[in-house]
């Protein structure tokens, strides 16, 4: 269980993280000048993660990302891990064209981490999104590199994800995202619009592909984003 924890807080790029309820990010930012907050949690047979994570975009290309997340195992302490990113676009996503960018961050996981620093595992990747059919279909694909300190080894990450409007309010998602050293993981789901440019909701069903039972989650999300803060 624990390597699907790790993987999970790799991607969650919900918020760099990626937006709710995507783990594969997108080449997309806060809105200039404001923050949002994401927040979920994550229930699989054995355990359940609760996170939140706020981003902030003050100076207009430029976002940085930090929060954590609660995991409990059944019979076992509860652990928190910290997340710390910066993300910037070298080309900003437009409709029926595409953006790149590059993010760079830490997570931090004190308790499996030795030493007296509990700095944790180093990562970058380049988030790559194309939109299709006026915005109605929007692909999102990263590709990245994590420093896996416990193991003391480097890891190839990756993901590839598809957004399908359906509605003024909804989008359907689709994604599969892992690294190299490990079955990928695929997940689905859908977010919904309560309120334009300020809360959405979503939830997903996902698990590592042939994996055992206590790989596959349920997750429940809210996400906040005003216009403007700053």
């Amino acid at each position: 269980m624990r390597h699907v924890i790790f993987c999970l807080a790799l991607f969650i790029s919900a918020s760099s993280f990626a937006a709710r309820p995507f783990m594969t990010d997108d080449a997309r930012l806060a809105t200039a000048g404001s923050c949002q907050v994401e927040s979920w949690v994550r229930i699989y047979k054995d355990s359940n993660e609760k996170w939140a994570l706020p981003a902030c975009n003050p100076s207009g290309n430029f976002e940085i990302t930090a929060g954590g997340g609660h995991t409990k195992n059944t019979g076992e302490v509860a652990t928190n891990d910290y997340v710390l990113q910066g993300k910037s676009l070298f080309r900003e996503l437009t409709t029926n064209g595409y953006g790149w960018g590059l993010a760079v961050g830490q997570i931090n996981h004190p308790s499996a981490t030795t030493g007296p620093n509990s700095l944790g595992n180093t990562y970058a990747y380049i988030p790559l999104s194309v939109s299709t059919l006026n915005d109605k279909v929007i692909y999102h694909t990263n590709l990245g590199w994590l420093r896996d300190k416990a193991k003391n080894e480097n890891r190839m990450t990756y993901g590839f994800g598809a957004e399908i409007q359906t509605s003024s309010r909804f989008i359907f998602i689709a994604e599969s995202f892992g690294d190299n050293k490990a079955k990928p993981y695929w997940q689905t789901g859908g977010r919904y619009t309560l309120i334009p440019n300020l809360l959405q909701i979503d939830t997903t069903i996902g698990q590592q592909f042939n994996g055992i039972t206590n790989t596959r989650w349920i997750s429940f999300g809210l996400r906040y984003i005003p216009d403007s803060i700053f």
